[in-house]
């Protein structure tokens, strides 16, 4: 145990979830923090930085795939469905698609950025009169953040999350998240979902280390937001960032590392870290095609198709709820 309490300034920050998740999080052995808290406005504006870079091959596969075959995931979804997008952001992805649909009854994007969220439901309505949108502001794996459907009629509900998101995720966590996906459906109803492929781990380290140390100011905006909202102390110059492929564990990792030993003072309490000592602020798991499709059975739905690029660098699949 690597940490001593310190009363003093503690009863300033309320039991927030951020601060309980932080300082949580920074009591392990294995000192992480949730990756869901990289995406505060900063940290979402820095993520569509890295999409748009050279080496990060993710966002620029996954729209040549949506580009090739957005025809034939339009047909699967079919006419009047409402599109439910967990984790949305700019909602950039969801707009080619709500385009190709036939009369879609109503798009419903959550997430946790207001500010980017509410600018994007504005863009849309503006682009696609007469289409219902319903913003929710709040986390999509907590279950008070998503809104009923009822109040939309449709002919299916298909809740789409694209980006590999999913990827964010441990096996057994990524189970859990799929369930719940499927408990806010009805049989017959939709998931298309986007995931990466396993492949060379150079190709997956220097997308998430590149040349242009974007990633690493998206991972050391975390300790920002931090330093904010919890009146903290970290230094960023005394923290570097780290990622690289677990070959075992099929995924990237992505941490921050002490350079030296050093203690922070966090919520009125003081964390030390040693020398080397890292946190881990990211997974990206990566999966085999067949990988994911016993993980979509075992969450109650059945795969019904997936495209892929020429390369076999990604997967989007479309399976229906049991």
């Amino acid at each position: 145990m690597n940490m001593a309490l310190s009363p003093v300034g503690e009863e300033k920050f309320a039991d927030t979830p951020f601060r309980d998740d932080v300082l949580e999080g920074l009591r392990r052995e294995q000192k992480c923090l949730p990756c869901k808290y990289l995406y505060d406005e900063t940290g979402s504006r820095l993520f569509e930085q890295i999409c748009e870079l050279d080496d990060y091959y993710v966002t620029r596969t996954e729209a040549g795939i949506f580009g090739q075959y957005l025809v034939e995931m339009a047909r699967y979804i079919g006419p009047g469905a409402a599109i439910i997008e967990p984790g949305a952001g700019n909602c950039e992805k969801v707009r080619p698609l709500l385009a190709q649909l036939q009369e879609p009854a109503a798009y419903i994007p959550i997430d946790i950025s207001p500010e980017i969220l509410l600018a994007a439901k504005a863009e849309i309505e503006q682009q696609l009169p007469g289409l219902s949108v319903e913003a929710a502001i709040g986390d999509f794996t907590r279950g008070d953040c998503w809104p009923t459907t009822a109040a939309f009629p449709c002919a299916r509900r298909v809740i789409f999350f694209p980006g590999s998101t999913i990827g964010n995720f441990d096996p057994q966590q990524a189970r859990a998240l799929l369930c719940s996906f499927r408990s806010r459906l009805e049989p017959g109803d939709g998931l298309l979902i986007g995931t990466d492929l396993v492949k060379d781990s150079v190709i997956l380290e220097r997308a998430y280390h590149d040349s242009a140390h974007v990633t690493e100011r998206f991972n050391k905006n975390l300790l920002v937001r931090i330093n904010r909202e919890l009146d903290a102390n970290f230094d960023l110059a005394l923290f570097a960032h780290r990622s690289f492929y677990h070959t075992l564990r099929q995924r990237v990792e992505m941490h921050l590392v002490s350079l030296r030993a050093q203690a922070v003072n966090i919520a009125g309490q003081r964390i030390a870290f040693r020398e080397g000592e890292t946190i881990h602020t990211e997974n990206s798991h990566k999966y085999s095609l067949a990988g994911f499709s016993d993980l979509l059975r075992d969450a109650g739905f059945s795969p019904l198709t997936h495209w892929s690029d020429a390369k076999q660098h990604y997967a989007i699949h479309y399976a229906q709820a049991d």
